[in-house]
């Protein structure tokens, strides 16, 4: 194996290009397949045609890829890969059994470091002594970190953070019981309609996947745009989509994009609906509530565990927006981890309501909907102040209109949910359906255009 490498080495031609370009890589491992399966069959005849395959993916995996990790890159129940050290097992993030201990440990250093610059190469990033940190994205769409010594005081290490292969849709959502059909044909009328809509919550509470899977609801005819830290949307192809991400200066400190870069850049590109990852500074806070103020469609997702708490966060350092903005946001969405029993839900669904206070003009919340621990059910809280007439307002329609279009939409939802549609481009397909042709969509869910009747 180590003469087939070394006859790989020379006689295998990768160019700088090709390195640098993510799109390269299944025409290097075609190229690369091609020569390894002949230089096997000229040294050792003997070999059946399955043991050269094998030993070709073994290859691949050693000189192309992260070795013996590639193969818990390829198990869907993981959610995080972590090499600490040279001295200790790589360990991963199990969805259902959390941290677990694998079998595989790096030989040495310099093969965690060898990962790091395969990682580095592909998105045209160095890391050395000089520059011992790297934040990047894999071929594959999932993010890796790595952190070298003495940073890393135990040895280098990389952490990857797997993203789904098929992400989640709205019928997942329902079905383990995230969320409602009656909230999501709320967020579905509030989506269609251009209201500003943020998703809020802890850390690892589901606001980037929630957000994902709302953002089908978008009509097919209007530009979006969106704006993250790193690549963790995954929307419908029908969508009329343009995805940008922040780039990380160079070693000399040269040529970042930051979000708010990409944030005042995404106006002049003619958004109908503008998305943020996450916002976090007061000056990505202020462009975004004043694109919300000229007429824009957003949709955000912030740090916060109840609606009354998003107000606290958005109103004070570090994003400090101003209190009279907030009316800016038609609806909030808080999400929620039970770390204990290992599961997602919906927490509140409410608005921001103007008031005064001893300070003047402010603003509180209105809980709409929230979840009860005990019975593990979303319940009504209370009735929109704000919501329903700003609806009424763009749409022209009554509130017994509203109250129709609602009812329509929660049984298409709950159709979906019985058919399992659960393929995001078959969710974003019956989508752009009922933008084209409503009244098929409803014939085809058996839900009559009168959902009265």
């Amino acid at each position: 194996m180590d003469h087939i490498k070394d006859g790989l080495i020379s006689e295998v031609t990768i160019s700088n290009k090709e390195i640098v370009d993510p799109k390269s890589i299944n025409v290097i491992k075609k190229r690369f397949e091609k020569k390894a399966k002949g230089l096997l069959k000229d040294r050792v005849s003997s070999l059946s045609e399955e043991t050269i395959n094998f030993l070709v993916n073994v290859l691949m995996q050693e000189m192309l890829g992260l070795g013996e990790i590639e193969y818990i890159l390829n198990d869907a129940n993981l959610e995080e890969i972590v090499i600490t050290s040279s001295k200790e097992p790589v360990r991963v993030y199990h969805k259902s059994h959390g941290w677990l201990e694998t079998n595989i440990v790096p030989k040495n250093e310099e093969q965690i470091l060898n990962y790091s610059n395969i990682i580095g190469r592909r998105v045209g990033r160095q890391i050395s002594a000089l520059t011992p940190l790297l934040d990047a994205h894999l071929v594959t769409g999932d993010r890796a970190n790595a952190v070298l010594f003495p940073v890393s005081t135990k040895g280098h290490t990389v952490t990857i953070r797997k993203f789904s292969r098929d992400p989640w849709t709205l019928v997942d959502f329902v079905k383990n019981n995230t969320v409602t059909a009656e909230i999501l044909s709320l967020i579905w009328l509030s989506i269609q309609y251009e209201m500003n809509v943020l998703i809020s919550g802890g850390t690892a509470s589901g606001k980037t996947s929630f957000l994902n899977v709302c953002m089908p609801f978008i009509p097919p005819n209007q530009r979006i745009v969106s704006i993250e830290d790193t690549r963790e949307l995954q929307l419908p192809k029908f969508l009329y989509w343009c995805p940008l991400t922040v780039r990380q200066p160079n070693p000399e400190g040269k040529g970042e994009v930051s979000m708010l870069d990409l944030l005042i850049n995404s106006l002049r590109m003619r958004p109908d609906r503008i998305i943020l990852g996450e916002m976090r500074k007061k000056e990505q806070a202020e462009v975004l509530f004043e694109a919300m103020h000229t007429g824009h469609s957003v949709y955000a997702t912030v740090h916060a565990d109840t609606v009354e708490e998003t107000i606290q966060r958005l109103t004070n350092p570090p994003i400090e927006v101003p209190k009279n903005l907030l009316t800016g946001v038609n609806l909030n969405v808080v999400m929620f981890r039970d770390r204990r029993k290992g599961f997602r839900r919906t927490l509140q669904v409410g608005e921001f309501v103007p008031s005064m206070d001893e300070s003047g003009a402010s603003v509180k919340p209105n809980v709409l909907y929230r979840w009860k621990p005990a019975t593990d059910k979303m319940v009504e809280h209370a009735a929109p102040l704000r919501l329903f007439a700003e609806l009424s307002r763009v749409t022209g329609m009554s509130m017994e209109q509203i109250n129709r279009d609602l009812q329509k939409k929660q049984r298409i939802i709950n159709w979906m949910v019985k058919e399992n549609i659960s393929n995001v481009d078959d969710v974003g397909a019956l989508m752009r359906e009922y933008y084209t042709d409503p009244e098929a969509v409803l014939k085809k869910t058996g839900v009559s255009g009168n959902a009265e009747k």
